[in-house]
Parts: structure tokens; C-alpha cells; sequence
């Protein structure tokens, strides 16, 4: 996993929260963890399929507005602060049956109060499959 020194600390208390959450239960792998790019890796399976067999467009809600939240995490001053989900978007361009998704967030604003991170996931030929925007809000109180 590709991260900075500075974040490592921050990055392996986030990698042991992990254990029993959505993202964890679809295996979902992050690959980068840094300040201004987040990205992972979700297997499409059965669990994240839709019953006609194509992934569920809420899997990619939930794919996103992870990757958003984690980079907004990683850019607070420090673990007494988080940030919480409050407005999500997401484009559905093209439908996946199987394979990996791969989404990326980059962040847009950075501020005090609020964040708004911009997602793509992308399929095993890096083909658009999802465009969303997420905005978090940054709110005190100690993380879980």
C-alpha cells in the first residue's frame, strides 16, 4: 500500500477499525492513502451484485462515499476529529457483471468545516463505470 511517513500511524489505526465494516465485508483492498488521492480495489461478486447479476449501483455509492470518507479522514488535524458523509452523487455509466472495480477520490475543497471529493471507479479496462461527488462534513468528536 502506497502511503507517506507521516501518515503511516494514522493509516494502521484506520486499517484496524476496518475488521467487520461494509467496505471490509466486500473486500474492498486500498491500494494509495494519502492527503489528496484515495484508491482501492472491490471485487464484483455475488455479495455486490443486484439480483440480474450486474453490481449493484448502491455497492458503488458505498465504494465511494468510503474512499471520500477515509480521504477526508486523513486531512483532519488529528483523530479527535471526523468527518461524516452528508451529501452524495453518483453517475452510473456503464454496468460491470465481474471482475475488479477500482475507485479513486481526489479532493476539490479542503476546508475547516467542510470537504468535497470527486470518485471515479473504473472497471478491469479502465472504463468509467461511476462518477460521484461526496461532501463531508467535519465535526468534532473521537472517530470509531
Amino acid at each position: 500500500m502506497e502511503t507517506t511517513p507521516d501518515l503511516q500511524p494514522r493509516v494502521d489505526s484506520l486499517l484496524a477499525k476496518r475488521k467487520g465494516t461494509i467496505d471490509h465485508l466486500l473486500g474492498v483492498e486500498f491500494q494509495i492513502l494519502k492527503k489528496d488521492c484515495v484508491q482501492a480495489r472491490m471485487p464484483v461478486t455475488k455479495k455486490s451484485q443486484q439480483p440480474f447479476g450486474l453490481l449493484h449501483g448502491g455497492v458503488s455509492v458505498v465504494l465511494a462515499e468510503s474512499l471520500a470518507s477515509v480521504g477526508g479522514w486523513l486531512n483532519v488535524k488529528d483523530e479527535s476529529t471526523a468527518v461524516v458523509g452528508i451529501e452524495i452523487n453518483a453517475n452510473h455509466i456503464r454496468a460491470v457483471r465481474d471482475g475488479t472495480i477500482t475507485g479513486r477520490a481526489t479532493p476539490l475543497h479542503v476546508g475547516l468545516k467542510t470537504q468535497v471529493w470527486q470518485i471515479e471507479i473504473r472497471d478491469d479496462e479502465n472504463k468509467l463505470v461511476c462518477a460521484s461527488r461526496c461532501t463531508l462534513a467535519v465535526v468534532p468528536g473521537k472517530s470509531k
